[in-house]
């Protein structure tokens, strides 16, 4: 039951992730890509400032600043502002299939920078994910739209965050590291809200509103992912991280008017099976190197 209650907190974290990036799009089409990311980033570090307050946990303790700190918060901060601005520029859908590769590099990363162990069976997944990949974005083809390399950016940052963050002490607060990702989002949007040479505009009633749902439905996300790992089994849960791609796709043929077509599709689906062999993988080699050990 509690592997039930887990899949649950996933999926609707995901819908919440897809409800956020929604918002965000809509954001962009009125104002400064990198006004949205500025507030959103004020506005996500106060949550979790203030999360941390309540649990006693010190924003400003020295431990929590130490480089591997302060690296993952400008992989976090360079992520931010390619996803961002790949959202305002590419189809949701085509972001949302893109961003389903981070498996991928992640396995790539672990074994090219931290020494694990990647057998041959995940290095062929990994290359025919990448395949996925260059069906999605079509380089060199008459459908290849450039923004989308802002979406292997993001990719490619999510991945240092995360690996970095299997590095960093646990001893620090989970609240004290997002609020420090979310901190250094700030600074990064007004370098790219400098970049684009427009000022910050005044927002409307509906503008405040998007902004809130997303900073809300963001925050709400990333709590239920936080709970559904704790109470559910990776194994089980894990693979329903992919539903953030089926929402998407909805949220882009029926708010946005995208069509995604077939090869967007057949890339998405290669990138989605190959990150699920990974991760099932994965999962068998854990299982026997715990009965080795036992």
């Amino acid at each position: 039951m509690q592997n039930v209650h887990g899949i649950l907190l996933v999926i609707a974290s995901m819908a919440g992730f897809t409800v956020e990036d929604a918002l965000i799009k809509q954001l962009s089409q009125t104002l400064p890509v990198g006004q949205v990311l500025t507030l959103l980033g004020i506005g996500s570090a106060t949550i979790f400032a203030l999360l941390a307050h309540l649990r006693g946990h010190n924003i400003l303790a020295r431990a929590a600043w130490r480089r591997p700190f302060l690296l993952r918060a400008l992989a976090e901060a360079t992520a931010a502002m390619a996803f961002v601005t790949s959202l305002s520029l590419v189809d949701i859908s085509v972001v949302a299939a893109v961003f389903q590769a981070t498996p991928l590099v992640i396995t790539m990363g672990a074994a090219l920078f931290l020494g694990e162990e990647v057998g041959w069976r995940r290095w062929t997944a990994i290359c025919l994910g990448f395949l996925g990949v260059l069906m999605i974005i079509r380089p060199g083809l008459s459908g290849f739209e450039p923004a989308a390399l802002f979406v292997l950016i993001s990719v490619a940052a999510v991945a240092a965050r995360d690996l970095i963050t299997r590095r960093i002490d646990v001893a620090v607060s989970s609240f004290v590291v997002s609020f420090q990702g979310f901190a250094a989002v700030v600074p990064a949007g007004v370098v790219l809200l400098a970049m684009s040479g427009t000022g910050p505009q005044a927002l409307s009633l509906s503008q405040v509103v998007m902004l809130l749902g997303a900073v809300v439905f963001g925050a709400l996300a990333y709590y239920g992912i936080v709970q559904a790992m704790r109470i559910g089994e990776a194994a089980a849960v894990t693979p329903f991280r992919y539903t953030r791609l089926l929402f998407s796709l909805i949220v882009g043929v029926v708010v946005f008017n995208e069509r995604p077509d077939a090869m967007t599709l057949a890339g998405a689906a290669l990138v989605i099976g190959t990150g699920l062999y990974t991760f099932l993988r994965e999962q068998r080699l854990a299982r026997r190197k715990r009965r080795g050990l036992a």
